[in-house]
């Protein structure tokens, strides 16, 4: 390309081809014009030969056959392809002279320059016809005419002086109306023939030019050259690839349309790969037949006054063209961002620009992000290229939201890796998956387990690993921390480096020397971590970098030639962002840090009495002691905040070293900072209480509302807010503003509900990324129960959690407690205590509540989640409700129940086991509920319960087996169940329990004839603990020997003994036969015992529930009882009549009502019904009750004590049994019916008691 270049500037015949015939005679000049070796001359250099010599620089020779030559006589050119000719082919101007002077060279054959006049029509004369050529360039050539040159002048390509790209070629044969020096055929003519449009494309792609002349492959490689210096030689080894990130990345670049997408955000925390992906990325563009121009950008590289990423590109490119105009023409070449972003678009390759870090821009520009990213949307826009921002979650969250949603690229909300915060669309980018981190172990050499946790899985904790290990001739043995790693590869750079400083001593520096040299190499890598906690944000200075490591004495060199720091911008920063986090945190004032991004926010007025330096607060650093007779030196003040409002806050992509800090701070420190960092975030409020009402205190602003940060312990000093009187306001300067950036341009600084809105973000940020990368969170456990309280609390004070409105608390939300490192058990009490946050069913994303993490929990882990989850049942905290929904409401115990039941199917085992050690009614109800469910895994439960040693196991053993008798259907489980019942009889402690056991067995056909006696005799005998309800069962199969025992006990039964047990289990009989049998029974025990008309009542209800079907049962067993009992029992009886029932009883409950009231008058019987209409009003339709309470009134009327008990009972029932009275009133509206029936007095009575 040089020699090329060198010919454009008329310097050099290298790239010129000689047309001859088969005599050799001379017939023109040509000159390749891409590298597959198309040359192009004047049609008239070929015009009627069959065949060509070519004699190139060198001697070379190519003989040309006719099929070779494509002839455009209607362009007056010809195009030959030639083969073997090493000649470099020269750019093709895409439009006319870029010269101010439209000055050209050219070769007539000797050096000729002159300029291009206009354009013309002319003629030109083949051998076969006259061609009529429009739009021709006319030349005016210095000393020279076309018409008195050599032959071998035709087809010469002229070149342009500025740009050194072919305009056209030299044609003799032309002809014009007027006189003129000479003239040259254009190689962009109008009509251009695919042959010729097809070269000048490829010629476009392949022949760099620069400058008004710029071509694809000119933006290629500058484009290649910033990329180039950008990423240096190349990685340590060959990283393990990730194919979702290199697919996603391929895919947006690749991305061509109006509709795609212009901006993706490669996110992830620092060591997490992002560099690494984006060189793989600029690799594969590179690549291939069809390279795209992609140009890569750091952050330091960006300048405060930029408008938006053009600027920045349009440096880079200037910096590229000086690169490659010194190793060609050897000045200065041009090329905008425009151009090249139009010539990308053009060939269908849009511009990649690859900005990297941007989290190191100019604190000013960060602060004007909103400008920026307005700047360079409008311009990725027009001129349709691409952006990828590699950078942290931080500068992410808050430059993705100022971008334009439609030009980012990703889905519509991305959250952290599993799961987390809500970033905007971005392509987040984490530790490497098991597989990639088995394969990266083991192309690093690092052997499995050599790292714990997720550092196993952490690129660059793997890459420094592998750098010690290889640096050590036995691998050193143990597991250590990324920490460790870090300070390991520290020392190991810093030894590096005393070895290069002492190598070039002289003498030459060896021994205990090496390791003093590398010991002052390391106190000056770490005061340089101190001064990047400075003004710079993590950059050092090129003056404290000089002061630090001097150049004349090799020690500059010897740190960048190790790599420890590298150039940034007008700095130097740490080569690896996550090691200078740490490196820095270890200099970190974290107090006084803590306390300028958060506390003095919200602190008393008293405490901002004094200005702060805008800068991370620095320990202070270590001096040499001050040798005898010398002073000691004075420390350096830092640059602190000036008066007038120009201070920025500390950007909070920063908070990498505050994060860093408090994981390295001792654990009772820790949680000290974390507790106050959680209670700032409800600062409005007093800590949270259950009832005490809350009020936000009136704060007020801060003094300085310029500067976020305090002063070093060394340098506590204030700045005075008001100049004393007489003297001028001290002059600071302009606060670290770099030169150009007038007053009018800078960003104004927040006010201070923005402060307080930042030290919000830094308090919820700091709080949430140390509790999420504390290795186990337990040791917090105390901040992290008062954080959820107060989430809970300010959550049921908004109607549910959302991450909006809540200010900091929004932040921690149920993605934060699902990644927390905590045991299942803690967790799931933080979740507990957070359920009652949830909003009302259907107000959000089921999967984005605390209970879908709680199931999470069960589904996952339920060994340990269900234990912890039974322990909920005691919590009667209300769930939140949608609006307008009345009755009870749900709470966290009920929400518990039903979180174990939905998902019983994980564990069922370790659920009943769990239940029966909560022993609470809660379990209990749970427990019968799984009987009908899973009545299998009851009965391995109850085998297990009674072969267990502990008595409280047996008495469920008992109370469940007898239940899930009534519902087992397979073998496997009734031999269960027996084996159960066998254990429970062969155990003499558990004699209260035998009674259980034989009903087990007596509801099993396989024992039924083998302990059904000893049951029927214990039940005679008045056992309470043998149930009914299996010898009921048993009627099928021995129906006289259990009715005989049914009637022996009711005869024999004790006036206080509760027989509802056995009147149950005769009312379950079914069968027809049997039924009326068991009716007789209780129609024989009423007539020998009246006062167990309870009893039969319970038997009648129950019978009435079981439908139409009993009709032909329960008819005239009501009948004979109605019609041979007293009045006290019949009016329990017919109270049973007149309950509501189901809608299954109700019909049957009427007919048998309207009969008994045909024949019934007595006054105690009708009381007796009008006490159970008012009782089941609220359940009974309002219709059938008007029309019972109106027939009472009418029976009682008959007579005047009748009609006086009718009005004192309703008035009490009215009093007693409110929705009664609202009926009551409601009815007396009808005069017309109610007047007869209802006295004066008790209207009055009833009115008044409304």
């Amino acid at each position: 390309m040089a020699a090329a270049r060198g010919a454009a500037d008329g310097g050099s015949d290298d790239v010129f081809v000689r047309v001859c015939d088969l005599a050799g005679r001379p017939r023109g000049t040509g000159f390749l014009a891409d590298r597959d070796g198309t040359m192009v001359t004047s049609h008239e250099a070929v015009d009627g030969l069959a065949r060509l010599v070519l004699h190139a620089p060198g001697g070379q020779l190519c003989l040309v056959e006719a099929a070779a030559i494509t002839a455009l006589p209607e362009q007056g050119l010809a195009l030959v392809a030639t083969e073997g000719l090493t000649v470099p082919p020269l750019p093709i101007a895409p439009g006319g002279p870029a010269h101010p002077e439209r000055r050209i060279r050219v070769r007539l054959p000797q050096r000729t320059e002159g300029a291009v006049l206009g354009t013309a029509t002319v003629t030109y004369t083949a051998t076969d016809r006259f061609h009529l050529l429009e739009d021709v360039y006319e030349l005016a050539l210095d000393g020279a005419d076309l018409s008195r040159v050599p032959p071998q002048a035709s087809g010469a390509p002229v070149i342009d002086a500025a740009t050194g790209a072919v305009l056209g070629v030299v044609a003799t044969a032309l002809h014009a109306g007027h006189r003129a020096a000479g003239f040259a055929l254009p190689l962009w003519p109008a009509d251009t023939p695919p042959a010729l449009a097809e070269l000048l494309a490829r010629n476009a792609a392949t022949v760099p030019g620069y400058g008004p002349h710029l071509n694809l492959a000119g933006a290629l490689q500058l484009t290649a050259t910033s990329v180039g210096a950008a990423t240096g030689p190349g990685a340590w080894r060959d990283p393990v690839a990730r194919p979702y990130v290199a697919e996603a990345l391929r895919d947006f670049s690749a991305a061509y349309g109006d509709d795609a997408a212009m901006v993706l955000g490669l996110v992830g925390e620092p060591g997490s790969g992002r560099t690494t992906e984006l060189v793989r990325l600029a690799a594969d563009r590179a690549r291939g037949t069809l390279p795209a121009p992609t140009v890569w950008l750091r952050g330091a590289e960006l300048r405060p006054a930029d408008g938006g990423i053009k600027d920045a590109v349009e440096r880079s490119l200037r910096s590229a063209a000086r690169i490659v105009g010194a190793a060609t023409t050897g000045e200065p070449l041009y090329a905008s961002p425009d151009a090249v972003a139009g010539l990308a678009r053009a060939a269908g390759r849009p511009l990649l620009i690859l900005l990297d870090a941007p989290e190191e821009m100019p604190t000013a520009l960060a602060h004007a992000l909103p400008d920026w990213a307005a700047g360079t949307a409008g311009w990725l826009r027009a001129g349709a290229a691409r952006l990828v921002i590699a950078c942290r979650p931080e500068f992410w969250d808050q430059a993705g939201r100022l971008l334009p949603a439609w030009l980012l690229h990703g889905p519509a909300a991305v959250s952290r890796a599993d799961g987390g915060q809500a970033l905007p669309p971005c392509l987040r980018l984490g530790d490497l998956d098991a597989a990639q981190a088995a394969a990266a172990r083991e192309r690093y050499g690092v052997p499995e387990g050599a790292l714990g946790g997720a550092d196993e899985a952490h690129p660059l904790t793997l890459r420094l690993l592998s750098e010690l290990r290889a640096a050590v001739a036995e691998g050193a043995g143990g597991t250590p921390s990324r920490a460790e790693v870090f300070a390991a590869h520290l020392d190991l750079v810093c030894l590096r480096i005393a070895v290069r400083l002492a190598a070039a001593a002289d003498p030459p520096v060896r021994g205990t020397g090496v390791r003093r040299l590398a010991a002052r190499v390391a106190g000056q890598v770490h005061e340089a971590a101190r001064r990047c906690l400075g003004p710079g944000q993590g950059e050092l200075d090129r003056e404290a970098f000089e002061e630090l490591f001097p150049w004349r004495t090799g020690w500059a060199s010897a740190v960048l030639t190790e790599g420890l720091l590298v150039p940034a911008g007008a700095g130097y920063r740490f080569a690896h962002e996550e090691a200078a986090d740490w490196l820095q945190a270890v200099h970190l004032d974290l107090g006084a840090a803590l306390h300028a991004l958060v506390h003095r926010w919200f602190a008393p007025q008293a405490a901002h009495s004094a200005d702060a330096p805008v800068r991370l607060p620095a320990r202070p650093a270590a001096r040499p002691a001050a040798r005898a007779g010398q002073p000691p030196p004075v420390p350096q003040a830092p640059p602190v905040a000036p008066l007038s409002p120009r201070a920025l806050p500390v950007p909070r992509h920063r908070a990498g070293p505050v994060v860093q800090a408090l994981l390295m701070a001792p654990p009772h420190v820790l949680t000290r900072h974390l507790a106050g960092l959680a209670q700032a975030l409800d600062h409005r409020t007093p800590p949270p209480t259950r009832c005490t009402p809350r009020k936000a205190p009136a704060l007020p602003p801060p003094a300085d509302l310029d500067a976020d940060t305090v002063p070093t312990p060394r340098t506590r000093r204030g700045v005075r807010r008001d100049a004393a009187p007489g003297v001028p306001p001290q002059d600071l300067g302009d606060g670290g503003w770099p030169h150009g950036v007038s007053a009018a341009g800078r960003p104004a600084p927040p006010g201070p509900e923005e402060r307080r809105g930042d030290a919000l973000w830094w308090a919820a940020h700091l709080l949430r990324e140390v509790l999420l990368r504390l290795p186990d969170a337990a040791v917090c456990r105390g901040v992290l129960r008062d954080l959820a309280a107060r989430t809970a609390v300010r959550a049921v004070e908004r109607g549910g959690f959302t991450a909006e409105g809540m200010g900091g608390l929004g932040d921690f939300g149920p993605w934060f407690w699902r990644r927390v490192r905590l045991p299942v058990a803690e967790r799931l009490e933080l979740l507990r205590l957070l359920l009652p946050a949830d909003g009302p069913p259907g107000a959000s994303d089921r999967s984005d509540r605390f209970l879908a993490a709680v199931a999470e929990l069960l589904c996952h882990f339920p060994a340990e989640a269900v234990p912890a989850v039974c322990g909920w049942f005691d919590d009667d905290r209300p769930l939140q409700a949608p609006a307008g929904v009345a009755g009870s409401r749900l709470t966290v115990a009920s929400a518990a129940q039903a979180l174990l039941h939905t998902h019983r199917g994980q564990a069922v085992d370790d659920l009943t086991e769990a239940l029966v050690a909560a022993a609470h009614p809660g379990a209990d109800e749970l427990l019968a509920a799984l009987v009908e469910d899973e009545p299998s895994a009851v009965c391995r439960a109850v085998d297990r319960w009674a072969h267990d040693p502990r008595p409280g196991r047996h008495v469920a053993a008992a109370a469940y087996g007898s239940r899930a008798a009534l519902v087992v259907r397979s073998d496997a489980d009734r031999e269960l169940l027996r084996y159960a019942a066998l254990t429970i009889l062969a155990r003499p402690a558990d004699c209260a329990l035998h009674g259980a056991a034989l009903g087990m067995l007596v509801r099993d056909p396989a024992t039924r004839d083998r302990h059904l006696p000893v049951a029927l005799g214990r039940f005679t005998a008045g056992d309470p603990r043998v149930p009914a309800g299996p010898l009921a069962a048993a009627l099928t199969t021995h129906p006289e020997p259990v009715l005989a025992a049914f009637q022996a006990r009711l005869r024999s039964a004790d006036p206080g003994r509760d027989e509802s047990d056995l009147f149950a289990a005769m009312a379950a009989v079914t069968d027809p036969a049997l039924a009326r049998r068991t009716a007789a029974l209780v129609q024989d025990h009423l007539r020998h015992r009246p006062a167990g008309a309870a009893g039969v009542a319970r038997f009648l209800d129950l019978r009435l529930e079981q439908g139409p079907g009993v009709r032909a049962v329960v008819l005239p067993l009501t009948a004979a009882l109605l019609r041979d009992h007293p009045p006290h029992v019949r009016g329990a009886l017919l109270a049973v009549l007149a309950a509501p029932g189901s809608r299954l009883s109700r019909p049957l409950r009427q007919e048998l009502l309207d009969a008994a009231l045909e024949t019934e008058r007595d006054p105690d019987v009708l009381d007796a019904l009008l006490t159970a209409a008012a009782d089941g009003a609220r359940r009974r339709p309002p219709p059938l009750t008007h029309d019972l309470v109106r027939r009472l009134g009418l029976l009682l009327g008959r007579t005047p004590e009748g009609a006086a008990r009718f009005d004192r009972r309703i008035v009490e029932l009215a009093a007693a049994v409110p929705d009664f009275g609202h009926l009551l009133l409601r009815w007396l509206t009808d005069t017309t019916t109610w007047d007869p029936l209802v006295g004066p007095s008790a209207r009055h009575r009833l009115t008044r008691t409304s």
